[in-house]
């Protein structure tokens, strides 16, 4: 689990919390004992997103990491699934951490918005195209031009959000969802997740192929021959996730 622990500023990213995340996905990439991540923060808010003093001060460029962009998250290429908890408004450069991760979670304190415009300023951490992808064409436009948020229930009405709980009960909810999914092959989720992401840019022919080569990826894992047998036994499937 990565959690942002920066409460007295808002969650805000400085160039600590970059780093921090992204040696969080290295260890979730790199452990073949862990399947899927879970990203969460301390506090009411759970991210306002770039620490504007580190900008003030000229430490912009230390808010973006090499492989992962802002906050070690927003380009970082994985292969693992990542879960969002979201317990209190996520804003500005927070909104496009939660738009990085596969699922969302969400209580109802919480809230989602790009309020970039209202600084001069534009949303350049992937907001601009994810949110559209996230929410009805039309909803997103307003969110990005007016710079106004969104609140979770409205978010869970429109699909950005996949389960809605009260408040603090996200993180609880978001391990929950991780734990279901834990109970999948771990080589097809994250084959199949491959696929889901590249449909939103990919065209048919290329997702065909990709299709065929994550079933083929499926078949050559040693848990390929375990989900049939468990069925046919009528057990719980023992997965290596290789």
């Amino acid at each position: 689990m990565l959690t942002i622990r920066r409460p007295e500023a808002r969650n805000a990213v400085n160039a600590d919390v970059a780093k921090a995340i992204e040696a969080g996905l290295d260890r979730l990439e790199s452990d073949s004992e862990v399947w899927i991540g879970v990203v969460s923060a301390e506090g009411p808010v759970f991210s306002a997103g770039a620490d504007l003093k580190a900008i003030a001060a000229g430490e912009g460029l230390t808010l973006y990491t090499e492989r992962g962009g802002f906050a070690g998250i927003t380009r970082r290429d994985r292969i693992k699934p990542l879960v969002a908890a979201v317990d209190g408004p996520a804003l500005a450069g927070g909104c496009e951490i939660v738009l990085a991760c596969d699922l969302v979670v969400a209580s109802t304190s919480a809230s989602f918005g790009l309020p970039e415009v209202k600084r001069s300023l534009v949303a350049a951490a992937g907001g601009m195209f994810r949110l559209p992808r996230a929410l009805p064409p039309a909803v997103a436009m307003e969110l990005i031009l007016t710079g106004d948020p969104i609140s979770a229930e409205r978010a869970h009405a429109l699909g950005m959000v996949n389960e809605l709980v009260a408040p603090g009960e996200a993180l609880t909810a978001a391990l929950a969802l991780a734990d279901r999914i834990c109970a999948n092959a771990p080589v097809a989720v994250r084959e199949s997740r491959g696929v889901a992401i590249a449909a939103h840019t990919a065209d048919d022919e290329t997702l065909w192929r990709m299709t065929e080569e994550a079933m083929t990826s499926a078949a050559r894992s040693e848990d390929f021959a375990e989900g049939p047998r468990a069925f046919i036994e009528k057990r719980p499937p023992v997965w290596k996730g290789r």
